[in-house]
C-alpha cells in the first residue's frame, strides 16, 4: 500500500507507524500488535474452556470486546492512512483484519459466533515483516512454485488411490460381511483408507484369514503410498535450486557482483554493464 500525492503530515506520519517495520516507532507498533493478537486469541481459547468460562466469563467478554475495539480502530487507520482504501480492503492482510473484528459483532446477533476469532490467528503472520524474514517468505513462494509443478503428478497419484481404496473397501464387503463390522462397501471403503494411511483406528478389523491377508497387502502398499507425494514434490524443489543456483552462478555481474540474471540477460539489473557472454547461460 502506498500514498498518494496529496498526503498529509498527520497520513505520512500515521503510514509510517502502521505499516512501515523498519523505524522504532513502526516496529514498536506491530510487536504490541502481535502481543494483543496472542492475548486475544489466549482469551478466546480459555473462554472455550468450561470451568474458565463459568468463573471469569464476565472478565473474559470484556476483555474479547476491548480487543475487538482496538483491533476495529487499527483496521479504521490502516484504511485511513491509504491512498486507495478498497485496494487495502481487497487484499489478504486487508481481509484477515476484517474477518479478525467481524465474529464479535455477530455474535451479538448468532450466539456462539466469536469461535470464529482464531482467524485473528493469520494476523500473526505480520511477524515476518516486524522480524524482517523476507528469505523466509522466498522460500514459501519457491515451495509454492514446486507444489504448483507437481500439481498434476499429484492428481493422478490422488486419482490412483481412490480406486485403490475403493476396490479394496468393496473386497473386503464381500470377504468379511457385515458379520464382521464391514455392512457396506462405504465402510469397507473407510477402513481401506484408515487402513492404507497407516492409521489403524482399530473399530473395524478383518477376521477371516482371507481377510487379514488383504489387510496385510494394504498395509504394505500404505507405506509405499505415503513415500509418493514427499517425492515428487521433493524432485521439483530439487530442479528448482538447480535451475536457481545455475542462474545465479551463470550470470553474475563482473563489474558490481550482482547475480540472479534471467537467462538470456544482456545488461546487469543493478549497474547496467554488460554481462559477459561467457558467464550467461545459453
Amino acid at each position: 500500500m502506498k500514498l498518494g500525492p496529496h498526503e498529509t503530515p498527520w497520513r505520512r506520519r500515521t503510514y509510517d507507524v502502521v505499516f512501515e517495520a523498519d523505524t522504532p516507532a513502526g516496529k514498536a507498533f506491530d510487536v504490541a500488535l502481535i502481543l494483543a493478537i496472542v492475548s486475544s486469541l489466549a482469551v478466546v481459547m480459555l473462554d472455550s474452556v468450561e470451568g474458565v468460562h463459568d468463573r471469569y466469563g464476565r472478565a473474559l467478554l470484556f476483555a474479547e470486546w476491548t480487543f475487538t475495539l482496538l483491533f476495529t480502530a487499527e483496521y479504521a487507520l490502516r484504511l485511513a492512512c491509504v491512498d486507495r482504501p478498497a485496494r487495502y480492503a481487497r487484499s489478504f492482510f486487508g481481509v484477515v483484519d476484517l474477518l479478525a473484528i467481524l465474529p464479535t459483532y455477530l455474535s451479538v446477533v448468532v450466539p456462539g459466533a466469536q469461535a470464529l476469532l482464531v482467524i485473528r490467528t493469520l494476523r500473526i503472520l505480520r511477524v515476518f515483516r516486524v522480524l524482517e524474514l523476507s528469505s523466509y517468505v522466498r522460500e514459501s513462494e519457491q515451495l509454492a512454485r514446486a507444489l504448483r509443478a507437481s500439481r498434476r503428478k499429484i492428481q493422478v497419484f490422488v486419482f490412483t488411490v481412490v480406486i485403490l481404496v475403493v476396490i479394496f473397501g468393496s473386497l473386503m464387503y464381500l470377504v468379511e460381511g457385515p458379520e464382521n463390522g464391514f455392512s457396506s462397501i462405504p465402510r469397507g471403503v473407510y477402513w481401506a483408507i484408515v487402513t492404507m494411511t497407516t492409521v489403524g483406528y482399530g473399530d473395524i478389523a478383518p477376521q477371516t484369514d482371507a481377510g487379514q491377508a488383504i489387510a496385510a497387502c494394504i498395509m504394505i502398499l500404505g507405506y509405499g503410498i505415503i513415500a509418493v507425494p514427499t517425492g515428487i514434490v521433493s524432485a521439483e524443489l530439487t530442479l528448482g535450486d538447480r535451475d536457481r543456483s545455475g542462474r545465479a552462478l551463470g550470470s553474475r555481474c563482473a563489474s558490481c557482483g550482482a547475480g540472479d540474471h534471467a537467462a538470456d540477460a544482456l545488461h546487469c539489473r543493478r549497474c547496467g554493464a554488460r554481462l559477459p557472454e561467457a558467464g550467461r547461460i545459453p
